[in-house]
């Protein structure tokens, strides 16, 4: 009887384990370790189709068209159809919509809580990464809230002073270094010694970057340019910097380390900068270069991890034109086809040939020095940066919580999924 009875009670506490096994796997909510959250600068539908035929024909699937989830995303800010930089990551980070030119603080010029400052109070690690300044408006609106959203200096000077990011990865060295050392500042402070003093690895290269050990749950600083990173065409500038995939994997690698879990930001700027100009190949390279970073990022985060791709504020209004051949790609996307018709136009920029409200704009007179009389990339009005056009941007997501990414959506609400799990 006695055997017996032990028998019966190893099959009790099995059947008991098995039971606790299946409620935890289909029942309890589990957050996940990683969340990773790339703010795709100009990242808007019409971007996609381009994209595909510049990396590799029409028929090409981009990382993201994998992705399980995705939305239209609404975008106007308080007082503008159409938002600024400062208000698009605004709305992103915090979750509340500002008016145009406001980073990070509500009308009465308060604070609000953005979604970095509540993942390190529920005990994640958090990173940044950028292919431009790490001061710009979009990654400041993670963790700083300046009065004036253009004020690098004082930017930089909150990242240190607030200590809210573990990794950040990017450019913009000098508005964290003073004039005497090359840099901007001007007020004699080296931010740069100053995160060292706090337990901060500095790194400047990619050599150094790799050298970083992941057994350890690190502090790290890399800046790789006084200015923004190298376009992926800029060959030489580029040799000593990392990519934006390189960036993104080694954040992963370190972050993971931290029992909590973490969160990781990853702003693309680049792709706004280049549509800016009006350089359609720096603007679908970027892009492609983004989606490569998103494949990375879903490689060593694994698919438990929430990922969601999300644009801010579409810019320049770029299309690509005509009847290319289905598998032409890369550079048989620009300059000019064989009826000598533009490929790719833009709505606004510094390629327009016209003019609009005032006879003279300012940088106007200037721009037929340096400008082609017929550019490849003809826009249809000058300005002298393309400007914002008034187009819903798309958001993909995979991993817990991305589900709700479906229809169309307030970009707000990129906010609180990500806050739902933390």
């Amino acid at each position: 009887m006695k055997w017996r009875n032990q028998l019966l009670a190893l099959f009790c506490l099995l059947a008991f384990a098995g039971v606790g096994v299946l409620y935890f796997q289909h029942w309890v909510i589990r957050k996940p370790f990683g969340i990773i959250l790339f703010v795709g600068e100009g990242l808007s539908p019409a971007r996609l189709a381009p994209t595909r035929a510049y990396a590799a024909g029409a028929g090409t699937r981009l990382n993201l068209d994998s992705m399980a989830h995705a939305a239209l995303v609404m975008n106007y800010s308080k007082d503008f159809a159409a938002p600024d930089q400062a208000a698009a990551a605004t709305a992103i980070a915090t979750g509340e919509r500002v008016t145009n030119r406001t980073l990070a603080i509500n009308g009465d010029g308060k604070p609000m809580k953005s979604i970095v400052e509540l993942a390190r109070e529920h005990g994640r690690a958090t990173g940044l990464v950028t292919d431009t300044k790490l001061t710009d408006p979009t990654s400041a609106a993670f963790y700083a809230h300046p009065t004036d959203s253009s004020d690098g200096e004082k930017i930089a000077a909150e990242f240190v002073d607030r200590g809210n990011i573990d990794i950040a990865m990017g450019g913009g060295a000098a508005q964290f270094l003073p004039a005497a050392k090359g840099g901007d500042r001007q007020d004699n402070r080296d931010l740069l010694l100053e995160l060292r003093g706090n337990g901060f690895d500095i790194v400047r290269t990619r050599t150094e970057l790799e050298t970083i050990p992941a057994w350890r749950r690190p502090k790290l600083f890399g800046v790789f340019n006084d200015g923004d990173l190298a376009f992926t065409n800029q060959l030489e500038e580029r040799s000593q910097q990392p990519s934006l995939g390189d960036m993104v994997r080694r954040a992963v690698q370190l972050l993971q380390y931290n029992t909590g879990g973490y969160l990781l930001i990853v702003d693309v700027g680049l792709t706004r900068k280049a549509a800016q100009e009006n350089n359609g190949e720096r603007t679908l390279s970027q892009t492609v270069e983004l989606d490569r970073a998103v494949g990375i990022a879903r490689s060593y985060g694994g698919p438990r991890s929430t990922i969601i791709v999300c644009g801010d504020a579409a810019i320049g209004g770029l299309n690509l034109n005509g009847y290319p051949f289905r598998k032409d790609s890369g550079i048989a996307m620009l300059g000019f086809n064989s009826a000598g018709q533009p490929w790719i136009t833009w709505a606004t920029g510094p390629h327009g040939t016209k003019s609009y409200g005032p006879a003279k704009i300012p940088g106007n007179e200037d721009r037929t020095e340096t400008q082609e009389a017929e550019p490849s990339e003809p826009a249809a009005f000058y300005t002298k940066s393309a400007l914002v056009t008034v187009e819903d941007v798309v958001a993909f997501g995979s991993g817990p919580g991305t589900d709700t990414l479906q229809g169309v959506i307030d970009n707000t609400a990129v906010f609180e999924i990500l806050r739902g799990e933390l």
